[in-house]
């Protein structure tokens, strides 16, 4: 059995309500990527939103913000969203609680050197304890989640298979996790392209969060 599921079911929602699963549109679904930005990926995902005349949200590292400031500056000209994703990639419980809080300042604060403001966040991995995600609402962020999980950051699984991840799953209102990073590159490639024209087909809106 894999250690994550591709569809967050209600139950697993209801747990948690104050974090974002899911939106309650009728006609949009949201695109979200995480890990970037990186020159090697993130500017060919920007490509593909634009043929699609798509947008998306960006949830970044803010590392990658520091070394890569130019593609940043691409997600911010096309007029894509984007959250906070810590600055080093960190993982809870395996840090402290203020180890784990500056480093989304750092994050916030590489941002704030671009004239980037967002209140967005999502926990990398998708963990996060319950004391720790009240204080980060307390602090004005939101704690955005999915619904649907495309796996793309999985080395054992094909393009196809984290297209079926989505395309199984999606529904209007959906929020949706892909990768712009080096590991999922293989698989990202082949899956966003067949979601973005499934979505076309659909007649449905890809939004960014906000």
């Amino acid at each position: 059995m894999k250690p994550y599921l591709v569809h967050t079911p209600g139950w697993l929602q209801s747990l948690y309500p104050k974090r974002i699963w899911r939106r309650p549109e009728q006609d949009s679904v949201y695109l979200t990527f995480d890990d970037g930005p990186i020159p090697e990926l993130t500017p060919w995902v920007l490509d593909e939103l634009a043929r699609y005349k798509a947008k998306a949200t960006f949830f970044v590292i803010g590392d990658n913000v520091r070394k890569h400031p130019e593609v940043l500056a691409r997600v911010v000209a096309e007029g894509h969203a984007l959250g906070n994703h810590t600055f080093h990639h960190l993982k809870q419980p395996t840090v402290t609680d203020t180890d784990y809080l500056e480093d989304i300042d750092l994050c916030t604060q590489q941002l704030a050197e671009h004239g980037v403001s967002t209140q967005l966040f999502r926990p990398p991995y998708g963990k996060l304890k319950s004391r720790l995600a009240k204080i980060i609402r307390q602090r004005g962020h939101q704690i955005v989640m999915w619904d649907v999980l495309s796996a793309d950051f999985d080395t054992a699984i094909d393009g196809q298979t984290a297209t079926k991840n989505v395309l199984n799953h999606i529904r209007p209102g959906s929020i949706v996790v892909f990768h712009d990073s080096l590991k999922a590159k293989d698989r990202l490639t082949v899956a966003l392209p067949e979601v973005l024209e499934y979505i076309k087909d659909k007649g449905w809106k890809c939004a960014e969060l906000a």
